[in-house]
């Protein structure tokens, strides 16, 4: 291949600004957030697919961030190349309840609500947000990264998390809604 065909196929290397949002974070990086995170549920409310999903309860994850995730013991990431906010992740830490799979859950940390914008895509900002709570998990002391995720609705976020090291895994929270796949993956 030329280089210039290489360039070309290439996604353009971008330094995006990512910041984990606190309560003191600026109400306009809170507010991009929160809107981040609700093109996400309108993205996942309209795929028939996905019949579990309740956009009620995001809509009040998102009037809280970032209580709500901070409050299970996790936080969540903004991403943003200059003024324009592209990209959104959270995470948080799990309750054992008598349907979880305490040998999955102990430990661990969930990945929650994955949004890159559609014109940001193949820029790589998925994989350096999942880095992020990768890196995140690892300083905590943490021994492993769940998910859930739809893969015929969101073909391209399955094959990230097949080339980061996530596998899929049993229900860890005793549910099994159709079209979702359960994954972990080791952060050592």
């Amino acid at each position: 291949m030329c280089p210039q065909t290489a360039s070309r196929l290439a996604p353009p290397p971008h330094q995006f600004a990512i910041l984990e949002l606190s309560p003191a974070s600026p109400q306009v990086a809170i507010a991009a957030a929160r809107e981040l995170l609700l093109e996400y549920g309108s993205f996942v409310r309209e795929r028939p697919e996905i019949t579990t999903f309740c956009y009620g309860a995001l809509a009040e994850e998102a009037a809280a961030l970032p209580h709500s995730f901070i409050a299970q013991g996790g936080g969540c990431l903004i991403a943003s190349l200059g003024p324009d906010p592209l990209g959104f992740i959270a995470w948080r830490s799990l309750a054992l309840d008598k349907n979880s799979l305490a040998d999955l859950i102990e430990n661990a940390w969930e990945i929650k609500r994955l949004w890159v914008r559609p014109a940001t895509r193949g820029t790589g900002l998925g994989r350096t947000l999942i880095d992020e709570i990768i890196r995140r998990a690892r300083a905590a002391g943490k021994a492993r990264l769940l998910l859930d995720t739809a893969p015929q609705v969101m073909p391209a976020a399955h094959h990230l998390y097949l080339e980061l090291g996530f596998r899929e895994c049993p229900s860890y929270n005793g549910s099994n809604p159709s079209g979702i796949v359960f994954m972990s993956r080791d952060v050592s």
